[in-house]
């Protein structure tokens, strides 16, 4: 009878004691229950309310320069003309974002064609139609957005960030 060269020559006690080690690891991971997966939840920081403009100083689709929570925090807030995530105002399509880069702090440029910020330095790209998305990029994680809240007068206010913002070892002033 012939034998094949590359079989390896395994004792009995070599394969039992094998087969013993992957039926014990199956039959416990089989005997960890399953939790149901909830859905995701943003870390909604608490800031000072502030006044950042009024809904008359939007153009649809052009950003205008704010800062929040303080002067150090650049921002933009947008009209993008259609409701979206997060958004706010009579038509639901009010948001802002911050405009530093959750990867390395490189300050972002928006694009009107796309929608999208985007990062000079390691090229991550943001949908400001999704809620500040990651859609590219090395960034872990989504660009971080304003809670907004407009008044009956027009004015709109930041109350809040929903992610960490780049440089701050936490979202507390």
């Amino acid at each position: 009878m012939k034998r094949c060269s590359g079989l390896v020559d395994v004792g009995r006690r070599q394969f039992l004691g094998g087969g013993t080690a992957a039926i014990a690891g199956a039959a416990a991971v089989a005997t960890v229950p399953r939790q149901a997966k909830a859905a995701p939840v943003k870390a909604r920081v608490e800031y000072p309310s502030s006044r950042l403009a009024n809904v008359k100083d939007l153009k649809t689709n052009e950003p205008l320069e704010v800062s929040y929570p303080d002067t150090d925090a650049p921002g933009v807030l947008l009209k993008l003309g259609k409701r979206v995530e997060g958004g706010v105002g009579s038509d639901g399509d009010i948001v802002g974002f911050t405009t530093v880069c959750p990867h390395k702090g490189f300050p972002m440029a928006y694009a009107t064609a796309d929608r999208t910020f985007n990062c000079p330095g390691h090229y991550s790209r943001f949908d400001a139609e999704k809620g500040g998305q990651q859609i590219w990029g090395q960034a872990s994680q989504n660009l971080p957005q304003y809670t907004l809240r407009v008044d009956r007068k027009g004015d709109i206010y930041a109350e809040g960030i929903d992610e960490l913002l780049y440089g701050r070892l936490s979202n507390v002033l």
